[in-house]
């Protein structure tokens, strides 16, 4: 694969993206990569209005690979978040998971973070139960924090929760000065 090409979404990417990102993380689809959340989660994983907001508002880019088709691949959203970087929304295509965009996609924004906004550091929250999500990001760096969220039950904008004991997790990667 020749070296990924990102762009900054634009309102007019809103339903692809919602797309992508429902195809790497529910239903069916899902389970063809490694990223699913098939028996986590049913119903939406990204709300097409929040998403339009993340796009539209300041301290906020979508980074996105699209195919020589010119259909977005893979996607993640860095935002500025209490004076750090906060990763989210990351999706690649799930039957081509395992090749190296996700890990191209994470360095880009890790990029924009530390290089563009001069951020100390990067954080992202991770439903705890993903034990093997959470590997690949410990493998590239981030930390477990020991620090928990709730899950938004009720607010079927991100899921509707298959099981009761779903939570957050807040992982952390400190950029060094060598960065």
């Amino acid at each position: 694969m020749s070296a990924p090409v990102f762009r900054t979404a634009t309102s007019v990417d809103v339903p692809a993206l919602v797309t992508l990102v429902t195809s790497a993380y529910r239903g069916e689809s899902s389970r063809s990569g490694w990223t699913t959340e098939a028996d986590l989660l049913d119903g939406a994983r990204i709300d097409p209005a929040v998403l339009a907001h993340d796009i539209a508002r300041a301290d906020s880019r979508v980074v996105v690979i699209d195919g020589e088709d010119g259909r977005p691949l893979a996607c993640a959203h860095v935002a500025i978040e209490d004076g750090v970087g906060y990763f989210g929304m990351f999706a690649v295509d799930p039957t081509l998971q395992g090749r190296g965009t996700g890990d191209a996609l994470l360095r880009e924004c890790e990029r924009v973070a530390r290089d563009e906004w001069c951020l100390p550091a990067m954080r992202m929250t991770v439903i705890d139960v993903r034990d093997a999500l959470i590997a690949f990001y410990v493998r590239r760096g981030y930390r477990r924090t020991g620090v928990h969220k709730p899950f938004p039950y009720g607010d079927t904008r991100f899921g509707i929760p298959r099981r009761d004991d779903l939570r957050f997790e807040v992982l952390e990667k400190t950029f060094g000065a060598a960065a």
